[in-house]
């Protein structure tokens, strides 16, 4: 089963860790089905759910990659919700601490909100896409304990879990539980990323396109996970923003979609796609922060990379994978005031795949 889901690819100049872990049900950086991605988290959800019976629970979904997976398993078991982030909060305070391995080491939590979660709760639950050595979960969970002192309990819940017995140790020592799905083995994967083929289609990023034709409308009542929120609160936000979807368009039939997420919100895009898959044909994926390599062999899963200027900040290089043709191409963001050249960029990566029709849809 893990050989069906997981997959390896080489990361650019990161020494830290040469690999990354490409999941293929996940509809992040690989395109995938935004149902089957739903359902996939759904059954983490329950595997939460039944281990922590009676307690409740403030789940935090690790930026960015794990964003749309955390918001899925809050919404699923009602829970309290919040997210690491990258991004600033404005008039938020953060608690500070680093992913090592990562492109981009430094992750952050609003302060004040997680003080105020955590009189309420029972546990707190880290969720993550894959678990490679679980030192990240155990520096925050350090940083938590000296900085709060409260009495809270601790796990880390993911899709895959590559610890090594040693690591898993370590987390009992440290009282973090774990939850996942399946455990794959990671012995191999630094060599397997050393022998990748790399001679994928790598494009620059054009900041010079158009927007003329372009849809790009404002969908209200967006919630920013980046903060404390109820997990049955922000499902009925998406929903919110599927109904606003349909009075803006009406009812789709038979067209071939694709929904993209910009970077950290990413559940958003996959509810919109999983109700427009009811009738139509949806891919749904992300862009990223995470520089990786392509190939062109047909057994590896990225072979095409485009490069973009982020919608969040003008300086920022951001990737998108495996663009595919469709009829209409659906981008969700709640990115404040959307950077021109990033819009741009997007665009002419969207336009250059065949996309026929490009909408903009700002979650505010």
């Amino acid at each position: 089963m893990s050989q069906e889901i997981v997959a390896v690819a080489k990361r650019e100049k990161n020494l830290k860790r040469n690999y990354l872990v490409l999941n293929r049900l996940q509809a992040k950086h690989v395109p995938g089905s935004p149902r089957t991605a739903l359902a996939y988290f759904g059954c983490l959800a329950d595997v939460v759910g039944r281990a922590y019976a009676g307690e409740k629970l403030l789940l935090i979904g690790f930026a960015e990659t794990a964003t749309g997976i955390g918001s899925a398993l809050a919404i699923k078991l009602k829970t309290a919700y919040m997210q690491t982030t990258r991004e600033e909060v404005e008039g938020a305070e953060f608690l500070y601490f680093t992913e090592a391995h990562s492109h981009a080491t430094e992750q952050r939590l609003v302060r004040a909100d997680l003080e105020r979660a955590l009189d309420k709760i029972d546990r707190i639950v880290f969720v993550e896409d894959e678990l490679t050595t679980g030192n990240t979960v155990s520096h925050i969970v350090s940083l938590i304990r000296k900085t709060f002192l409260k009495r809270v309990n601790f796990a880390a819940a993911s899709l895959v879990n590559g610890m090594s017995e040693e690591a898993k140790e370590n987390f009992v020592k440290e009282g973090i539980d774990l939850c996942f799905l399946e455990a794959v083995d990671y012995s191999d994967f630094p060599k397997k990323a050393e022998q990748a083929r790399v001679d994928g289609e790598y494009f620059p990023a054009h900041t010079g396109e158009s927007s003329e034709g372009i849809c790009c409308w404002e969908a209200l009542g967006g919630q920013n996970a980046r903060r404390l929120v109820n997990g049955e609160d922000y499902g009925h936000s998406c929903e919110d923003l599927w109904k606003q979807f349909l009075e803006a368009n009406g009812r789709i039939c038979g067209k071939r979609f694709l929904v993209l997420g910009t970077e950290e919100l990413t559940y958003p895009a996959l509810y919109l796609g999983s109700r427009l898959e009811e009738e139509n044909q949806v891919l749904c994926h992300g862009t990223t922060r995470s520089p990786i390599l392509v190939s062109r062999a047909p057994e590896d899963l990225l072979h095409r990379r485009f490069s973009l200027v982020s919608l969040y900040e003008r300086e920022r290089r951001t990737f998108v994978y495996n663009l595919e043709a469709c009829d209409q191409a659906i981008v969700i963001t709640d990115a404040p005031s959307p950077c021109r050249e990033g819009l741009n960029s997007l665009f002419w990566a969207l336009k250059r795949c065949g996309s026929r029709k490009i909408q903009l849809v700002r979650w505010c």
